[in-house]
């Protein structure tokens, strides 16, 4: 087995294809149809099952390609670190982010990432569940990864500052001359919620039970950007980490009582190389609410207050 057959079959799983994979791939059809075929000969196994929605992987087929994408991710490190000289680092970076962390701190610490590294390739996701994101973390896919709660050790977990929620109104909610809104003037309003296993849904959960309320749902979305416009156009309250807000909306949120707040922990992969312990350098010099002075530390459980 070879790398280059690990990738070939990732290509086929993403797209859905042996042709659409090869076009990605920039090879020949015929290259990729013939790595597939003799990796499933060599592993005596079939990877892919033809569908009317073209190839699918089979449970076998799903199993492998986990740890072909760990493999892989793996080679391309070592690439990466073989070929850094000098000033220069050529790679890619997988960074996670729990949905709503980060929002205004990232765009900042990829600029002065991309100014050092101008030839490593970043990719951003936003993963509303933390479960998964934690899941991701230990198969090792993420470089780095942003998120309330781990089990990581000292020298991987470090806490950036925290995530500070506010509540979103409509324009002509009468709360909105006050300058913090009290949680429990709210809970009998309609609410704008997270889908049912993310992450800020679960805070807004936890707060409306310890005042003793029950959120009403007026709506569900996957999307802060989305929760907050819903909002702003009266559709129900949404409760958002501050960062996540969008300028143009800044003047309908407020902070809310009692305070809401999450710690941001910025978790490296083991092993980090220049480029990850860069990106950490660069998102410890952005403003974050009550950010710590100095020091990474560890964080067993999610805070909700």
């Amino acid at each position: 087995m070879s790398l280059r057959q690990f990738e070939y079959a990732l290509a086929v799983a993403e797209q859905g294809s042996v042709t659409a994979a090869a076009e990605s791939l920039h090879v020949a059809q015929p290259s990729v149809s013939q790595q597939i075929r003799g990796l499933e000969r060599e592993l005596g196994v079939t990877l892919f099952a033809r569908t009317p929605n073209g190839l699918v992987p089979t449970s076998v087929g799903r199993a492998f390609l986990r740890e072909a994408e760990v493999a892989v991710t793996a080679a391309r490190r070592a690439r990466a670190t073989a070929r850094a000289g000098g000033e220069e680092l050529v790679g890619e970076l997988v960074v996670a982010a729990q949905l709503g962390f980060g929002t205004r701190q990232l765009p900042g610490a990829l600029r002065a990432l991309r100014r050092r590294y101008p030839r490593v390739e970043v990719t951003v996701f936003e993963e509303p569940s933390s479960a998964e994101l934690d899941r991701l973390c230990k198969r090792g896919v993420l470089d780095l990864s942003l998120m309330a709660a781990c089990e990581r050790s000292p020298e991987r977990a470090h806490h950036l500052g925290d995530e500070q929620f506010v509540v979103v109104l409509d324009e002509a909610h009468p709360l909105l001359a006050a300058d913090e809104v009290d949680l429990r003037e709210l809970g009998a309003r309609p609410w704008v919620r997270f889908d049912r296993d993310s992450a800020l849904d679960a805070v807004l959960l936890s707060v409306l039970r310890d005042t003793g309320l029950t959120p009403a749902t007026a709506a569900r979305t996957s999307q802060t950007a989305t929760a907050v416009r819903w909002a702003a156009h009266g559709l129900g309250v949404a409760l958002v980490p501050a960062s996540a807000v969008p300028e143009s909306y800044e003047h309908l949120a407020r902070p809310v009582s009692p305070a809401v707040t999450q710690p941001v922990i910025a978790v490296l992969r083991q092993d980090p190389g220049p480029a990850e312990s860069a990106l950490l350098r660069f998102l410890r010099q952005e403003l974050w609410h009550n950010a710590p002075p100095t020091g990474s530390v560890p964080a067993a459980q999610m805070s909700g207050r």
